[in-house]
């Protein structure tokens, strides 16, 4: 697992999650307008998910070139977004909007985790320079967030499957948590099997453990800057 801050230098905030095989490039731009019906009611954070034609083992035709995301993209990019929504408090930004970028370029399974976990970090690094800007800002960011999948592979319990262990699962799970230890989000899906209450309680068990090595990765790679713009860091 490695996360590289500012790899793309010109946005506000930017991360290269990589964790197995799986690469994605993390980014946030701060605009300084929000969307018509949001205008009063604090700043808002929308997401976009896309995967490079080559991520995958076959070429994948570019989503823009049939004039709309494909129906996995547009969740993948909301789940995203209701993610991050956890994590920061949008009146305490001011009538801003939060664009979050993720794109993929490489897939070995679990590239919308990754793509949590990773822009989470853009998202510090983002607020803090948000924060520098105006003085009227003060530590928006509440949690921390990261992601993890889990699953059912040959009766087992896994973590963080891979494209191979994904598609032979039987049941297939993604968990995001804030770091005060609570369910952001919860999917669960019986591909070819259903989930007993113990298998459950086993992948909740799996991700608290992932995701507490993510949380302190994100905190290795954030330094001193979390505590500019985290409330209780």
């Amino acid at each position: 697992m490695r996360l590289e801050r500012g790899f793309l230098p010109k946005a506000e905030g930017s991360c290269l999650v990589e964790i197995g095989r799986t690469r994605v490039v993390c980014t946030v731009t701060v605009e300084d307008r929000v969307p018509a019906w949001r205008r009063g009611q604090g700043g808002w954070l929308t997401a976009e998910y896309a995967m490079l034609p080559r991520a995958t083992e076959e070429r994948t035709p570019r989503e823009v070139n049939r004039g709309r995301p494909a129906g996995r993209s547009q969740e993948i990019q909301r789940l995203i977004g209701r993610s991050l929504r956890a994590a920061v408090d949008l009146k305490a930004i001011g009538d801003r909007t939060l664009w979050v970028d993720c794109d993929v370029l490489e897939a070995d399974g679990g590239t919308r985790t990754a793509s949590i976990t990773g822009a989470a970090v853009a998202l510090c690094d983002a607020l803090a320079w948000l924060v520098g800007r105006d003085s009227a800002v003060k530590r928006p960011l509440e949690h921390l967030v990261a992601a993890v999948s889990c699953g059912i592979v040959g009766g087992q319990e896994v973590l963080d499957l891979c494209y191979a262990e994904d598609s032979q699962a039987a049941v297939d799970a993604n968990f995001v948590l804030t770091d005060a230890g609570e369910f952001a989000e919860v999917q669960a899906t019986g591909e070819g099997g259903t989930l007993k209450p113990a298998q459950l309680q086993g992948l909740l068990a799996l991700a608290e453990l992932g995701t507490a090595q993510l949380f302190a990765l994100q905190r290795e790679a954030l330094g001193e800057q979390l505590q500019k713009v985290m409330r209780h860091a």
